[in-house]
């Protein structure tokens, strides 16, 4: 079995002399970007009262609506 070299460094500094918080910063900025998206919240539920077969049974409108509304069904 081989032995593994160790990587090289992913992250190399070109020009300037960042401190450590400034390296930090920029390490947890590339992070937070390659991050994988956060799952999309789940649908609510619907109500019953906004389900279209709710409607079905519903009397028609009309002149005498208001009266029938009030008889059983």
């Amino acid at each position: 079995m081989a032995a593994t070299e160790p990587a090289g460094p992913r992250l190399r500094v070109v020009r300037g002399l960042p401190d450590d918080a400034e390296l930090a910063a920029v390490i947890a900025a590339l992070l937070a970007v390659s991050a994988a998206p956060a799952p999309a919240p789940p649908e609510p539920a619907r109500s019953a009262w906004a389900a279209p077969a709710a409607r079905w049974d519903a009397q028609p409108a009309g002149p005498d609506s208001w009266r029938l509304s009030g008889l059983p069904r």
